[in-house]
């Protein structure tokens, strides 16, 4: 990925979040040591000052991303982040409909550390739209999805991708967890090749006030897939 301007969401005097693009390290990773970039280092290099990572998304998720500008602000998010008094609202593209809303409490394993015991985890969702289109992709005559509002309240990595396939409804785009028959159809039919999972909203207390930061702006191939004609909106008004 080129080095590009990031778009900044939000700033001030203490913290600086980002709306991070598909494909971009959070950080330089031992795993992604051939990757010559990465959002901490660009972003540095950007507003030419000290940024500090308080919690992270996968490389190829995009959304909201948050850094603090000192390292006291650093301490005190990411504490928030540990016990859990972040909001954190996602947007997925998964195979099948989904119920109207659930719950999925299922540990999860962590797929660099296979041996060690799995952790408790939490998600919520809620479905905002479904679609059915008249292609066969797999042994059905049409084939159908959802786009989803997901809501993890751990934070586990990898969370949201492993219950969205522990319910059978697995991210579009997943090379990990998902179905290569359906990413491959998303490829040709939207040109699109990404995960089709992003962090939209994000929402902390910043010295004493709740402050919610939003990511509303898509890349192109996410947007190609979310504006088809075809979505039948479930609740509330069209993204």
């Amino acid at each position: 990925m080129p080095t590009l301007e990031l778009e900044i969401l939000y700033r001030d005097q203490f913290i600086i979040a980002i709306n991070k693009p598909a494909g971009l390290l959070v950080h330089r990773s031992t795993i992604d040591f051939h990757e010559p970039h990465n959002a901490l280092d660009q972003l540095k290099a950007q507003i030419k000052a000290e940024v500090f990572p308080v919690h992270r998304l996968d490389k190829p998720t995009s959304g909201v991303l948050l850094f603090a500008l000192n390292r006291d602000d650093a301490a005190s998010i990411s504490e928030q982040f540990r016990h859990q008094k972040i909001s954190k609202h996602y947007l997925a593209v998964v195979r099948g409909h989904t119920e109207a809303q659930g719950t999925i409490d299922n540990p999860v394993r962590d797929r660099d550390a296979p041996e060690k015991p799995r952790k408790d985890a939490t998600t919520s969702y809620t479905t905002l739209a479904h679609i059915e289109l008249a292609v066969e992709v797999d042994r059905y005559p049409s084939s159908r999805y959802s786009l989803v509002d997901v809501v993890p309240t751990t934070g586990r990595r990898h969370q949201i991708r492993q219950h969205m396939k522990h319910i059978s409804h697995p991210i579009i785009g997943d090379t990990s967890y998902g179905k290569s028959i359906h990413n491959k159809f998303f490829s040709s039919q939207f040109a699109c090749q990404r995960l089709l999972l992003h962090a939209q909203r994000l929402t902390l207390n910043h010295r004493g006030t709740d402050c919610t930061i939003e990511a509303s702006d898509y890349d192109q191939s996410f947007h190609r897939v979310i504006k088809h004609r075809d979505w039948v909106w479930t609740r509330g008004t069209k993204l």
